[in-house]
């Protein structure tokens, strides 16, 4: 059901939490849109580290943006000891210049892995699409399909040596 008020009550609570000192784990999970499950898991990998008043997990406003810095690493790829590495480096005591220092040098390499993955994802379009073509006009064309796969294996060495 959509909400009346365009998001409000939902910013409210977010707003409300911010202000906060101390959070359960539900409260976490909605305010996240994750799972008590997943927090439990990010608690077991040492990301994060609530305390305890009996059964019940109580986090802290630092839990809370740890948390934030996780799952802002993991939708943008890092794993998650990429994720740790840089959070544990928060406590260096340089005022996060270590750590901003390596956070931007992870950034920069993920940024050219995932422009290179994007090369070779355009290269292998355009050959389906060379492909593609070849085949229908093969099928619309009612001309025998002949497989070349020699020529193909040698298109595709040529197009391997001009990338190295």
């Amino acid at each position: 059901m959509a909400d009346p008020n365009g998001g409000a009550e939902l910013a409210a609570a977010e707003s409300n939490s911010a202000d906060r000192d101390v959070f359960t784990i539900g409260e976490l999970a909605r305010e996240c849109g994750i799972t008590a499950r997943t927090l439990r898991f990010y608690e077991e990998k040492g990301l994060l580290t609530p305390r305890r008043d009996g059964l019940e997990r109580l986090y802290s406003r630092r839990d809370r943006a740890r948390l934030k810095y996780v799952l802002m690493g993991k939708n943008v790829g890092f794993s998650l000891d990429e994720v740790r590495e840089m959070l544990d480096l928060y406590d260096v005591g340089d005022g996060q210049e270590t750590q901003l220092k390596v956070a931007l040098a992870k950034f920069h390499e993920r940024i050219a892995r995932l422009e290179r993955q994007r090369g070779e994802i355009e290269r292998v379009i355009g050959e389906l699409r060379r492909a593609s073509e070849t085949v229908e006009s093969m099928l619309g064309g009612g001309a025998k399909p002949r497989v070349r796969m020699k020529a193909a294996r040698s298109e595709a060495a040529r197009e391997d040596n001009r990338r190295s």
